[in-house]
């Protein structure tokens, strides 16, 4: 699974790597070496812009809700727990199957946390090591997710932004590399000749999408461990990254 990713590089940085055409300032978000799940991310989506829905999509960077909250979800509540969507089945869930056909974005990370259990030596117990996985480069991640969008009854006007709730989740599949030492699943990273044809909302044949959804291949991810202090959803800054002994 992935339930905890860091995403620091600036709007400006991911406009120019994903040729967002379209951002608005007041919409920044601060960078988090500890985005967790209810957390706000950035999402990059191909969407006809706010103000004229029949123009043609637009590269757009927006803020989204970590945990998707499928349209027909009687509160929003239950969000937190789809924070993942596997690869196998997430044209055909019911939660995924419509966001899949229509509603598809990336989510930039500088790289993702995973945990291993391994056995405590002072106390011979098993416990937890976090390690951070990251491209070998130090690129951006581009992980292939769903956004959705859900209203809220209790407001009454559908141009109150307040009536609209939107919300994404992180596709996974089986390990590889790096990751496939700490965790058996890691979050899909696309590559960058697919990120035109993944985004496309006219692009809507799932044979097709699923073919794009292929795992990274080998020698791309690194892993290195970090100290448990990143366990605590409320920590963050870049010390969380500083690789630790995993015996001491």
């Amino acid at each position: 699974m992935c339930g905890r990713y860091v995403s620091t590089r600036s709007p400006e940085d991911l406009a120019g790597i994903f040729r967002v055409s379209d951002w608005r300032p007041e919409e920044a978000l601060a960078p988090s070496w500890n985005v967790a799940p209810t957390d706000e991310v950035y999402a990059v989506l191909d969407r006809a812009p706010r103000e004229d829905r029949g123009s043609a999509p637009r590269r757009q960077l927006r803020p989204v809700r970590w945990g998707l909250v499928p349209s027909w979800a009687k509160d929003p509540r239950s969000g937190a727990r789809l924070i993942n969507a596997r690869v196998e089945t997430v044209h055909s869930k019911p939660a995924f199957r419509r966001a899949f056909a229509k509603r598809r974005c990336l989510l930039p990370a500088d790289g993702f946390y995973e945990w291993q259990e391994r056995e405590d030596r002072a106390t011979g117990r098993p416990r937890k090591q976090p390690y951070f996985i990251h491209p070998a480069d130090g690129g951006v991640l581009a992980l292939a997710g769903l956004y959705e969008f859900w209203r809220d009854p209790g407001v009454e006007r559908d141009d109150d932004p307040a009536a609209w709730l939107m919300t994404c989740t992180v596709i996974t599949t089986e390990a590889t590399d790096a990751a496939g030492r700490v965790h058996p699943r890691m979050p899909l990273a696309l590559a960058p000749d697919h990120y035109d044809a993944w985004l496309d909302p006219r692009h809507g044949d799932p044979g097709e999408l699923r073919a794009l959804l292929t795992r990274p291949a080998d020698g791309r991810l690194e892993a290195r461990p970090v100290s448990t202090a990143v366990n605590d959803v409320r920590a963050d800054g870049p010390h969380l990254l500083e690789e630790t002994d995993p015996e001491a």
